[in-house]
Formats: structure tokens, C-alpha cells, sequence
């Protein structure tokens, strides 16, 4: 097996929570597993600056670069390459993966990349309309960007069609790799739920995007209907303010409880309490929380947006439109469900998760997209600028020059040879990697 060195890119990273973090982590750590060399890149978190170890060895830099906006660099596009080709050329970096279309921090590493004889690769987490303003710069930059890349990964069907139609990518270049869950942390525990009433568990950002507004609405609704039905809700954004006055003005403070940001080692505690889901995501590209929820044997039930009716089986989802109405009958239909005891055994369902989602298989599946880029041809200056061309954005080629210029001046300022080697140790055997 071909051993390579590979740099993770993206402004979300631990301590931050999410499923991008998540997904990084988790596929890092099964490469290193397998022999390969990963270390992560991403900006400062507070203090966090500088190189932390985590887990197996995984090493990440946390560059001194602040946040400019939502936990993103500002795009400056040159001003970080010093830092960035250091990086690369110390740990004799192969393959480079950005991940998130909103990390302006992968975007400008793949550009680096790309003209220092890289390869580059790109997970997109998300999906994005087509019609506001905000939506079609978002869609121009991750044009720009995958016009250039070698391979794109993304993690539905759903997400894929919708990749290849925004950013105008040859549909050959873009696999579907889906996201996982770790069923052996995520598995259940029906003792910890209460037998006199069904609680109902949120764990999400608190954001529009995540469909608060409708969490909102059905959490007065339903309470008001059935009086053993308990809420549990985990996460903090924006939008928590809207169900704090919700709780408040309905006198619902015993009934619903709202437990803000919990670490992601937290999160199945707060899973195996529930008897129900609720993801009420306005879209969504793929949802880690319902794989998560049903690994730990809770009926789901939510929108049937983006990606989401390909992750889990019927018998396990109850899928619904995204308006209140829709998602009270889902509800109303679990809940009916459980008081005839219509439900899957929680360890069956664990079981039926491990199959179909795992780290294993989809670390398997992406050193199969690193063989294929890595046999491609090098590409010349003229050849990166070509490709960059075919976005339509032709001042981006200035860009480009530019940046290919100030990466010809530090090879001159500070030559290759003068760079410190990190050593690179393969994670079954102290050997090194040769």
C-alpha cells in the first residue's frame, strides 16, 4: 500500500463542535491508523496557537491568524503564504484536502498547493441555493477553487448534484464519500430514559438554517397537546434566544430544558435520555446528529431536505416537509408508535448503523480518491492558469501570478534546504516512513 502525506485544511477544527470537526478528526485518525501521514491545518482558537498532538499523534497547526468572520480567516488569498508554504514543505506534504466550502483557509491552501506541485482534494459539507446574493458569491469562489482541484469528495447523491451544478464541475471528478459515526462511543442505553414520559431530544446549532423557528412553534404546540411530552435540548447559536421566550412565555420551564454547547464526548449522554429525535434542518447536506441519534436507538423523525432521505432507512426515519403542520404529524405518528411499542430494538439499530456507516469503510474509500489523484501529472503554471480561466473569473489570474511570484521569492528568500524536515513516523511501527 502507498503511503502519503496528507495536510487536512479548514477553519473548523476542536475546540470548535460540528460535523466537519467531527469528520476530520475521525478520518484522520483512521489514516493514521493505516500508516498514512496526516497533520491538520486550521487558524488559532483563543490561546491555542502554535502545535498541539491529539490522539495516535495527529498533529495540527493552529496558525496565529485571526477569526474575521463566523469562525473564518479573512480571504486574503497571499498574505498567509509564508506560514503555509513553511507548512508544507516541512512535513513534504503529498496530497492537500480542504474541507467546507465556507473555509476561506482550505481555499487558499489548494491555490498554494496547487502551484507548489501538490495535489489537492476537496470535501463540500454543504449545500447552497442558487438565488441570493450571499449563495451566488459562495457558488463563484467554490468554482474558482474546484476549477483546479483534482478530486472532489461530497457526502450524499444529493450533494453531489448540487456541487456539480453551482460550481460547474465535470461530474467525473466528484465521488460521494458519505460521512460516519462511531457506534461503539454512539450506542444505547434504554435504562437512563424515564418511563413516564416521552422526552424529545434537539441536538443542533442553535441557527436559522437548522429550522429553529419551526423547533420553536412545535415545541409550544406539542406540549400543549400531550402532558408527557418533555424536551431536551442540546446546542447554542443565535437563535436560543427564540426559545428561551417560547419556554418562558408558555410556562414550560420544567417540561424543557435547555442545556446550551456540550462537548461532542457529552452528546450521547444527552442521546440515550431521549426517546425521539427532532431535526427540524431547513437543508442539509447530510445530518450526522440523526445517524448518531438512531446508533443510539431513538426514533427520528425530520425534514426530508437535501441529502437527508439517503442516510438512514425507513424503518428507522420518519421523514416529513419542513412546516410545522408536517412535522407535528411526524411526531404525533412516533409518538403513537411508541405507546403500542412499534419500534426497532435500540441495539438493532446500532447494529444496522455500524453496517451501513463507518470510519473504516470511508477512510478505505477515500485512500481509493488519494491513488487516483496522485497518479495524475503535475501541472505546469500555464496549465493551473487554464484551468483557473475556465471559471470566467479571468482577474483571478492575477491573483494566481501573484501568488505564484511571492512563492518564487521565498524560495529565493528562504530556500528549501533551510527548512527543518519534520521526521515522519508510521503509526504501526516506529519506523519511519521511507
Amino acid at each position: 500500500m502507498t503511503i502519503y502525506r496528507i495536510c487536512m485544511v479548514s477553519d473548523f477544527f476542536f475546540p470548535n463542535m460540528g460535523g466537519v470537526e467531527e469528520h476530520i478528526y475521525n478520518l484522520s485518525q483512521c489514516l493514521l491508523l493505516h500508516g498514512h501521514k496526516v497533520v491538520v491545518l486550521t487558524h488559532s482558537y483563543g490561546d491555542r496557537v502554535g502545535v498541539r498532538y491529539m490522539t495516535n499523534g495527529l498533529k495540527v497547526y493552529y496558525l496565529p491568524i485571526k477569526v474575521f468572520y463566523s469562525q473564518c480567516v479573512l480571504p486574503t488569498m497571499i498574505c498567509n503564504i509564508p506560514l503555509i508554504r513553511y507548512i508544507l514543505i516541512r512535513e513534504r506534504i503529498d496530497i492537500i484536502h480542504g474541507h467546507s466550502a465556507f473555509s476561506a483557509l482550505a481555499h487558499e491552501a489548494m491555490l498554494i498547493g496547487n502551484l507548489m506541485g501538490q495535489k489537492t482534494v476537496f470535501t463540500d459539507h454543504s449545500l447552497f441555493g442558487f438565488a441570493d446574493a450571499s449563495a451566488a458569491i459562495t457558488n463563484k469562489f467554490i468554482q474558482i477553487t474546484l476549477s483546479d482541484c483534482n478530486h472532489c469528495i461530497c457526502v450524499s447523491h444529493t450533494g453531489k448534484e448540487n456541487t456539480v451544478l453551482r460550481a460547474k464541475v465535470d461530474s467525473r471528478r466528484v465521488s460521494v464519500i458519505p460521512n460516519a459515526v462511531d457506534t461503539y462511543s454512539f450506542t444505547p442505553d434504554p435504562s437512563q430514559r424515564t418511563k413516564n414520559h416521552i422526552t424529545v431530544v434537539v441536538v443542533s446549532r442553535l441557527v436559522y438554517r437548522k429550522g429553529v423557528d419551526l423547533t420553536a412553534q412545535i415545541i409550544a404546540d406539542l406540549c400543549l397537546k400531550y402532558k408527557e411530552i418533555y424536551f431536551l435540548i442540546a446546542g447554542d447559536g443565535p437563535k436560543r434566544w427564540l426559545l428561551e421566550e417560547v419556554r418562558e412565555r408558555s410556562g414550560l420551564q420544567d417540561r424543557v430544558t435547555l442545556l446550551g454547547s456540550l462537548e461532542h464526548s457529552q452528546v450521547r449522554n444527552v442521546l440515550v435520555k431521549g426517546d425521539i429525535f427532532l431535526n427540524t434542518s431547513l437543508t442539509e447536506a447530510y445530518c450526522m446528529a440523526i445517524v448518531e441519534a438512531a446508533s443510539c436507538g431513538l426514533k427520528v423523525v425530520s425534514t426530508k431536505v437535501g441529502g437527508i432521505p439517503e442516510v438512514l432507512p425507513k424503518k428507522l426515519i420518519y421523514l416529513t416537509e419542513p412546516n410545522v403542520p408536517a412535522l407535528m404529524k411526524g411526531l404525533e405518528n412516533a409518538i403513537r408508535d411508541l405507546k403500542k411499542g412499534k419500534v426497532v430494538c435500540p441495539y438493532e439499530c446500532n447494529i444496522l448503523v455500524r453496517k451501513c456507516y463507518n470510519w473504516e469503510n470511508i477512510s478505505l474509500r477515500t485512500e481509493i480518491v488519494y491513488q487516483k489523484v496522485a497518479q495524475e501529472n503535475t501541472k505546469e503554471l500555464a496549465e493551473h492558469l487554464y484551468c483557473y480561466l475556465s471559471s470566467g473569473v479571468w482577474p483571478f489570474l492575477l491573483v494566481v501570478s501573484l501568488t505564484f511570484i511571492i512563492l518564487k521569492i521565498y524560495e529565493y528568500l528562504v530556500p528549501r534546504k533551510y527548512i527543518d524536515i519534520a521526521p515522519d513516523y508510521n503509526q504501526k511501527t516506529p519506523n519511519k516512513i521511507d
